[in-house]
């Protein structure tokens, strides 16, 4: 039988001594099932910690970058300046607000090969009135001017936008947001044309926003969209500032475009020469890098976790193969006697490893896509199915078996057969 050609008859023994070695190491797995399954529960925690973090992570990802394919690569927003750093031991206060005069200078004669549109905030926690509903007290308003959707990704579902003449002559207009539309009118209800009131303010609805969901858990189809005017009168506030956002026809010109918009409000704002701007420039772009970056940190995070934890189950598999050697000596020993060779005696043991390995490793697997996805639908971002992450976690379960069932299996494989006979 061992001289016959390898081509005839020694990859279908082989197959058969396979197939005979999964069900003793099966056998063995079942006999010894508590100290398995502490293994595989240690290996799967690991697994899970990574699996789980990068779904959760990866979903978060493919939020925001949901979020803003509608900006593109061809917007930028400039906006007051926020919180940057610390000037002599305190931290340094946000910036002056961009007022409504420098807002509306900049969008009569914008950079050229920009496309502007202005938006100010009225209220995070406004109630809308309809004709007999009212929305609870947590209604986003916000000031637009008639450029303003087209250049931040927004759009209407039904009705029209607000025309250039009616943002200058200041008309009690609204633009509504699906959710409100919602609470505030029955299913059978057309909302354009009708009546809302905000402060006790009346405003004819003119259009309903297109659906836009969540962004980091907050809904955008929960808003009023107000002309400019509109905002300025009923939230008299001289504080408050005025957000720019520009669009570029060319990608390849946002870098030229941002420059020249910076200097056209450092002009219209009175910055020095030589010292910082005094207001934030952001590009949708760098919004997304950054949050990739934030997510590649926890990515590292979960990756050190889970191979810590790999660590300890590697650790503890080796211990209990080494007590299935010492338990299973006679057994070794009989094998040994009726011919198996010190090869057969290690693949055995070494089956039995990366069985527990893979176990584990598939049990972390889908522990850590049910945990990750439950963080996501929390965060109502998309699910994902990471499925680099989970060939790496498979490898990294077969990595941690094999190499702590190497040396258990070597030792089994160098017994003496007369002397592990002899024991009891």
């Amino acid at each position: 039988m061992y001289g016959a050609r390898p081509g005839r008859t020694f990859a279908p023994m082989t197959r058969a001594l396979f197939r005979e070695q999964v069900v003793i190491a099966l056998r063995s797995i079942r006999g010894t099932l508590l100290r398995t399954v502490l293994t595989v529960a240690i290996i799967a925690l690991g697994i899970m910690a990574l699996i789980s973090m990068t779904t959760a992570t990866s979903s978060l990802e493919a939020n925001v970058k949901n979020q803003f394919s509608s900006f593109g690569t061809q917007t930028l927003t400039l906006r007051q300046r926020e919180e940057a750093g610390r000037t002599g031991g305190r931290r340094v206060r946000t910036g002056e607000p961009i007022t409504y005069r420098q807002a509306a200078e900049f969008a009569a004669d914008p950079p050229e090969g920009l496309e502007v549109g202005r938006s100010v905030f009225g209220s995070f926690n406004e109630t809308v009135a309809g004709k007999t509903e009212r929305t609870d007290p947590n209604v986003q308003v916000l000031g637009i001017d008639a450029n303003y959707l087209s250049v931040s990704g927004f759009s209407v579902g039904s009705g029209r936008n607000f025309t250039p003449s009616e943002v200058n002559d200041v008309l009690p207009l609204a633009l509504l947001g699906v959710e409100v539309v919602e609470e505030l009118f029955a299913p059978w209800e057309d909302p354009v044309g009708a009546e809302i009131r905000i402060r006790n303010r009346p405003f004819t609805v003119v259009g309903v926003m297109a659906p836009r969901g969540r962004a980091f858990g907050m809904s955008q189809d929960n808003q009023v969209l107000l002309t400019l005017g509109s905002v300025r009168l009923l939230y008299a506030d001289n504080s408050r500032s005025y957000t720019v956002a520009c669009k570029v026809e060319d990608p390849s010109q946002l870098e030229e475009g941002a420059a020249a918009a910076i200097g056209r409000m450092r002009v219209l704002r009175g910055d020095r020469a030589g010292e910082a701007a005094s207001f934030d420039l952001a590009m949708s772009s760098g919004m997304v890098d950054t949050l990739k970056q934030a997510t590649d940190g926890i990515t590292l995070a979960a990756t050190v976790i889970g191979i810590i934890t790999l660590f300890g189950a590697g650790i503890g598999l080796m211990n209990i193969m080494l007590v299935s050697v010492a338990e299973r000596t006679r057994e070794i020993g009989v094998r040994k006697a009726l011919g198996a060779t010190p090869r057969a005696i290690r693949a055995q043991f070494l089956i039995e490893v990366v069985l527990i390995g893979q176990i584990g490793g598939l049990t972390g697997i889908v522990l850590g896509i049910l945990t990750g996805n439950l963080v996501a639908a929390y965060l109502e971002t998309p699910f994902v199915m990471p499925w680099g992450w989970m060939a790496l976690g498979l490898a990294l379960s077969l990595v941690t078996s094999v190499a702590s069932g190497y040396y258990p299996a070597r030792q089994a494989s160098r017994l003496d057969p007369i002397k592990a006979l002899g024991r009891e």
